[in-house]
């Protein structure tokens, strides 16, 4: 059967498995989503800025 020892390096290794678990899930349900969304804003601003400094000098 299983020593105290063997138990507490199981239950070490299970946690830390899990707290990767979550935290993979968090990044791609809310980090990725979010990361890729603010790049498009910020792409959007930046043409948006070219755009009208294009019409100012011309």
């Amino acid at each position: 059967m299983f020593e105290f020892d063997q138990y507490l390096g199981f239950l070490a290794f299970a946690g830390i498995a899990l707290m990767g678990f979550w935290l993979m899930v968090f990044l791609t349900a809310f980090a990725i989503p979010y990361w890729v969304t603010g790049a498009i804003v910020e792409m959007i601003k930046e043409k948006r800025e070219a755009r009208k400094a294009k019409q100012t000098s011309a």
